[in-house]
């Protein structure tokens, strides 16, 4: 891909350099243009106001949202936030560049392990694969834990991957201490899943004695600390924390028998499955075609071929994994994306690499048609209701209530679905012309017209996510309360709280909460000090007579509490939000 990769120097200086490669690449794409639009709700908003409440607790073990606890996920995510905030003042480019920061912390390390196990044209390969998967560079730009996970994760496998085959303990030390990091930024089976996957492919091969090989003590022990004492001390601090987590959030959740459920409404096996699969096209299909080749050889009997094993066995497990559980999001595929992007890496540096340019150029032309057929006919919105009922967790919550989706409508997206249509055709004649030449000619130029198609999609997927942040952000509505509400006028919220999670971020006043118990702050709600911040509806009433109040509902009028509060006037509607009153606008 470069002749700078081709110089003769030592195999981590490759290994370095496409890494570096891959990730100088990849931050044209992700950085510019992250501070565009205002913090999508729900979604982002939430997350950003964890942090700034953070920034001022400064207390990691109690975290909260509008004062109140909140324990659905660990630290490290608002840690980082806040710190960013404090480095570069509180906005919506500080708060993802946090998110986008760890996506390229992730390329970097698939880059570098691909380059120790194919070479750097292949690590190149594989880290390029990673940071134009559209599922993953749409989390990149999001303010969520995903990339910060995957990045841990990523880091994890290539340190003890290349730990292992070099016979470098204290490298895979460090990767048990990532693993442990990931469990830290989102779940604790980040900590527990990966070695058992590393465990499992060593046991196939009949290389899992010693078991001080791959699970050294102070791997272990750093991963132990990182990955679960949080936990520990948040259980000391907030008894309880233990019990929701392990039991609620994870085995009542997979059975879909939650005592604490909130509004999330999970997709059907079927339909993760496609999300899964198309956040990672085209590299999905390849890494397919690795992992048939791994079976039919039998690769897990050669221990060569243990990292490959054991990125196959990652991948089908987090996919497996996900299908059999009744809860499914659209985003649970994410952390099998860079052993995707290697293994995807590793087919396209193999002999089939003439017989992908084709399959590749037949999915890209599928594509292009159907995005062609929607920007052109009048079944476009259809087709977008689709798709953001699909991967949209947001569209599904207002599916579930019966209200309309709050995000743009189709004429705003036909735009960016006709660009999407020309950069998906060009690359299916870019691809077909390589597939062409008999032999293959530089079978680099086939998988560089896939990263050249795919670099021409992303720009419409970023201002996808852009258009819709816009429209139902809660901005609007927060500023009009900043710029309006008097010193003693009150602010209600009515709904779960994280549905308008940065509304405290723009309108500078702390809501109380209306029939927001079935929500991500179920278990804070019972505790002592969250008495005061959830209301039932005669509390609403009673200070509905005494003086100004300011009622926030993501519910249509027909649907809200304000239709039975006397004289309540509709003062603004905006970012899928009623704004009501008690006083004159």
């Amino acid at each position: 891909m470069s002749s700078i990769l081709c110089r003769p120097r030592s195999p981590a200086a490759r290994a370095a350099t496409a890494a570096g490669l891959a990730v100088l690449a990849a931050a044209l794409s992700i950085l510019p243009g992250l501070g565009r639009a205002p913090f999508d709700d729900p979604g982002e908003g939430m997350h950003a106001e964890i942090a700034r409440e953070l920034g001022h607790s400064r207390d990691p073990f109690a975290l909260t949202l509008g004062g109140v606890r909140y324990v659905d996920k660990p630290p490290l995510l608002y840690a980082l936030l806040a710190t960013a905030f404090a480095l570069a003042g509180p906005g919506e480019a500080a708060a993802r560049a946090v998110p986008a920061l760890a996506a390229l912390a992730a390329v970097a390390a698939t880059a570098w392990l691909g380059a120790r196990l194919l070479g750097p044209r292949g690590g190149l390969l594989a880290g390029l694969a990673l940071a134009t998967s559209p599922g993953f560079f749409a989390f990149a730009r999001y303010v969520r834990p995903e990339s910060l996970f995957v990045a841990a994760l990523a880091w994890g496998f290539a340190l003890c991957l290349t730990g292992l085959a070099d016979g470098r303990r204290g490298r895979v030390a460090a990767g048990l201490a990532a693993f442990g990091l990931a469990a830290l930024a989102k779940d604790p089976l980040g900590a527990l899943a990966p070695p058992l996957v590393l465990g499992a492919a060593l046991a196939l091969g009949g290389g899992a004695r010693p078991l001080a090989r791959w699970l050294p003590w102070p791997g272990v022990a750093a991963g132990a600390v990182l990955g679960f004492g949080w936990w520990l001390l948040a259980e000391r601090r907030t008894p309880g924390v233990l019990w929701y987590t392990l039991v609620d959030n994870h085995l009542l959740n997979v059975l879909g028998a939650r005592r604490f459920p909130d509004e999330d409404v999970p997709l059907g096996a079927a339909t993760f499955l496609a999300v899964a699969l198309l956040g990672a096209a085209p590299w999905a299909l390849a890494a397919g075609v690795a992992v048939v080749a791994l079976v039919r050889r039998r690769a897990w009997r050669d221990p060569a071929e243990l990292p490959w094993v054991a990125l196959a066995l990652w991948t089908l497990g987090v996919l497996g994994a996900t299908l059999v559980s009744r809860f499914r999001l659209p985003h649970y595929g994410l952390p099998a994306y860079f052993a995707i992007a290697l293994l995807a890496a590793r087919a396209w540096e193999s002999r089939a690499a003439r017989g992908l340019a084709w399959t590749h150029a037949v999915l890209l032309a599928a594509l292009a048609a159907a995005c062609a057929l929607a920007w052109a006919g009048d079944g476009g919105a259809r087709v977008l209701a689709d798709v953001l009922g699909a991967t949209d967790v947001a569209t599904r919550k207002s599916a579930l209530a019966g209200a309309a989706a709050p995000v743009p409508p189709w004429p705003a997206f036909r735009p960016l679905v006709g660009a999407t249509a020309l950069a998906l055709g060009l690359g299916v004649v870019a691809l077909a012309a390589c597939a062409a030449v008999r032999p293959l000619a530089r079978r680099g130029a086939a998988v560089l017209a896939v990263v050249a198609t795919l670099a021409g999609v992303l720009p419409s997927v970023a201002a996808a996510l852009a258009l819709v942040s816009a429209h139902r952000a809660a901005a609007g509505v927060g500023r009009a309360i900043a710029r309006a509400a008097g010193p003693g006028d009150v602010v209600v919220h009515e709904g779960p709280l994280e549905n308008s999670g940065a509304l405290e971020w723009y309108a500078g006043r702390r809501p109380a909460i209306v029939d927001g118990r079935v929500s991500v702050l179920a278990f804070g709600a019972l505790r002592p000090e969250a008495r005061e911040r959830f209301w039932d509806e005669a509390r609403l009433r009673q200070a509905w007579g005494a003086g100004r109040v300011w009622l926030v509902s993501v519910r249509p009028p027909e649907r809200s509490v304000a239709g039975r509060l006397p004289g309540a006037r509709l003062l603004a509607s905006t970012g899928g939000r009623w704004l009501w009153g008690n006083g004159p606008p």
